[in-house]
């Protein structure tokens, strides 16, 4: 008979509901929801589990399909991450971020390849010591040749004075 759900699930309701109140991540978490609103009788069909989670009824599909196949360990077991691994990690991060007095990322590029010996691009420097460590690097910018010496510490000292009057 068409749309008539034939999973046998193995573990108690009770069981169920343990495992429910273990889970972090809202996508196991509704996982074994569906499991268990199946188990206590609360939906009989694919279609009242989308409805209910808010999942598409071609996910709830392929979760008890899983289910079925290879039990709930596997259906709640997270995949690896894909992806490059960081440039920059473990030992050689925290000795950046106690070392982390340098003027530019070009610095810190020559610091690493000199200690270290990591030939690390410049946008992976910027981006590990700016976002990942939120620091920044701290270079006074560039003062013009024409500039009268003295000139900048007389306009802070009246700027001082005109901010008191007031």
């Amino acid at each position: 008979m068409s749309g008539v759900l034939k999973i046998d699930i193995t573990e108690s309701a009770e069981a169920l509901k343990a495992v429910l109140n273990q889970q972090h991540r809202a996508s196991e978490r509704s996982q074994v929801q569906v499991l268990w609103w199946l188990k206590t009788g609360q939906a009989t069909s694919v279609e009242q589990l989308a409805e209910m989670s808010g999942y598409h009824r071609t996910t709830i599909s392929r979760w008890l399909s899983q289910y079925r196949q290879h039990g709930l360990a596997a259906l709640l077991s997270v995949p690896p991450r894909s992806g490059r691994p960081r440039a920059i990690t473990g030992e050689v991060l925290t000795a950046l971020e106690r070392e982390l007095q340098f003027k530019s990322y070009g610095e810190v590029q020559q610091w690493l390849a000199a200690v270290y010996g990591q030939q690390v691009p410049y946008k992976t420097v910027h981006q590990t010591v700016r976002y990942r460590l939120k620091a920044k690097l701290k270079v006074p910018g560039p003062v013009s040749e024409k500039q009268v010496p003295g000139a900048v510490e007389s306009f802070e000292q009246t700027w001082e004075r005109s901010c008191v009057k007031r």
